[in-house]
């Protein structure tokens, strides 16, 4: 038998992070929705061909065709264009829940994100170093396509 010590430190994970963006809060807001749905990518950028039904109690889950796929969240609540926010096992194959929330506020020349992502459940270290580098992507995308469409 192996045997590993739990403790509240290994057993949460929370990241926050907050993103400025050059464009109109209802252009960022579109675009979050745009880029954690059907755009959404891998780092790679391949297609996770992802769906988001943007109404509260709605599914955030990766369409694989044929009923197959892998669900990620339900919409927890939303309130358009200031408030995201999602809660859900998300990408984990392991016991493991997430509250994701984007909180999005007018700033002077566009639009501030602040982002959180907490979770409770047992998480294989180096998950953690991956999901900090996937959400930074995933924001980054955010920014563009946002700045790109205002």
């Amino acid at each position: 038998m192996i045997a590993t010590e739990l403790n509240l430190e290994n057993l949460t994970l929370t990241i926050d992070k907050e993103i400025q963006v050059k464009a109109p809060i209802d252009v960022t807001f579109a675009a979050l929705l745009e880029q954690l749905g059907p755009s959404n990518e891998t780092l790679d950028g391949k297609s996770l061909s992802m769906k988001i039904e943007a109404w509260p109690g709605g599914r955030w889950y990766r369409d694989l065709g044929e009923d197959n796929g892998h669900f990620w969240a339900n919409v927890k609540a939303i309130m358009r264009p200031t408030l995201l926010e999602f809660t859900g096992p998300l990408f984990a194959s392991f016991p493991f829940v997430s509250n994701v929330q984007y909180r999005l506020s007018e700033m002077n020349g566009g639009t501030l994100i602040k982002f959180r992502h907490a979770a409770l459940g047992i998480v294989p270290e180096g998950q953690k170093a991956g999901m900090d580098k996937g959400w930074n992507s995933m924001h980054e995308r955010v920014r563009q396509y946002a700045e790109a469409n205002r």
